[in-house]
């Protein structure tokens, strides 16, 4: 779990302008110019956290996920399992990149379409 959890760290990170950000202890989280777009929790976290529009139903249809605590699953954060049916690590990979999109300033998002 820890191996799969810092593969995709190391992918939200390759994304223009991210960096890592520890602002709650040991909760490790992406941000873009000062933006959250993933919460990857502690250390044993078996879950992240993402922001979706286009895939939020799905993402909700996964078992074990659910709408985000504090209020954030109202403006479309989804906390979702790292292992579980119908996930894997390319599926989680494009959620990340779906919650950038919707975060990243729209430059950014731009340089990154210019990569691909």
């Amino acid at each position: 779990m820890a191996a799969a959890r810092s593969r995709l760290i190391a992918f939200a990170l390759s994304l223009p302008e991210a960096f890592e950000d520890q602002p709650w202890e040991d909760d490790t989280v992406a941000k873009v110019r000062k933006k959250i777009f993933v919460f990857f929790g502690g250390p044993g976290s078996r879950h992240l956290t993402v922001k979706l529009a286009e895939s939020h139903a799905h993402a909700l249809s996964i078992e074990g996920a659910r709408p985000s605590a504090y209020g954030l699953g109202k403006s479309g954060w989804v906390t979702v399992p790292l292992r579980g049916e119908g996930v894997d690590s390319a599926l989680l990979r494009e959620w990340i990149e779906e919650s950038y999109r919707i975060v990243a300033p729209k430059k950014l998002v731009a340089d990154l379409d210019g990569r691909k």
